[in-house]
């Protein structure tokens, strides 16, 4: 299966604007990741889907880059179209700010799409702060490891633990905490963008809500590495913290 690792890059994050060329440690932002996603194995290529030229000349030194329409409401619908016109059986989409994605993540993400037609990753709450955080997305899954369900409020509702602090309700239940990276069958990719945007969608501002709604599973790596994303300039300082301590590591 030849797969292909997509990053949506955009310009004007309402957040953080001209993000993707911001420096971390010397390197721009989007080369980071570019960097992770070519240590995993699975992915044939790596290319950066943009509608700016700043982003597309920094880039061009070091990966491929496909320009996309300007108009795209979603990450989801920039890779779309490159996929679109691309030779592969399935596509990442892997998030341009997210400098710390374990490549092993993006392979396991990427190995579940032999036997589903969409896939993401998700690791253990640990931390009471997570669990209370709606910018921490929840999921939970079937039996078979394929998602029920994603959320900002926390799922499931401990019923007979409710009046239990947030740390010990951690401590009683396996909650998950969804990773922002998802793969995509090519034909289930630009099946979803077609449908509209759903009601569950809309309400949370969740994509792949739209999936769930349409019937399309979504099966889930269960995994032990978290990434720490780019969202605000103040995440800059911890991103680089991380990453010069296991440059460390790595010398010792």
């Amino acid at each position: 299966m030849r797969i292909l690792g997509i990053i949506p890059a955009r310009f004007a994050s309402t957040r953080f604007p001209g993000k993707p060329l911001h420096p971390i440690l010397g390197k721009s932002l989007i080369q980071r990741v570019v960097e992770q996603c070519r240590r995993a194995e699975s992915l044939a290529e790596v290319i950066v889907a943009t509608d700016d030229h700043r982003i597309a000349d920094a880039v061009r030194p070091f990966a491929r880059v496909e320009f996309t329409r300007e108009d795209h409401p979603s990450g989801t619908d920039r890779i779309a179209e490159v996929a679109a016109r691309e030779s592969c059986e399935a596509v990442v989409n892997i998030q341009g700010d997210e400098p710390l994605m374990d490549p092993g993540v993006i392979n396991a993400v990427a190995a579940l799409l032999a036997k589903a037609p969409m896939s993401t990753a998700a690791t253990p709450i640990r931390q009471a702060s997570e669990w209370e955080n709606p910018n921490v997305v929840k999921v939970v899954c079937d039996r078979h490891g394929r998602a029920l369900y994603f959320s900002r409020r926390t799922i499931p509702f401990l019923r007979d633990y409710a009046a239990l602090s947030a740390a010990e309700q951690v401590s009683r239940f396996p909650f998950r905490k969804h990773l922002g990276i998802y793969g995509y069958r090519r034909e289930t990719l630009l099946q979803l963008v077609q449908y509209p945007v759903s009601a569950l969608e809309t309400a949370e501002r969740l994509e792949q809500l739209r999936a769930l709604e349409n019937g399309i599973p979504i099966a889930v790596a269960e995994v032990v590495h978290d990434s720490v994303g780019v969202d605000v300039p103040a995440d800059v300082a911890r991103v680089e913290a991380i990453l010069a301590g296991n440059e460390e590591k790595r010398l010792v």
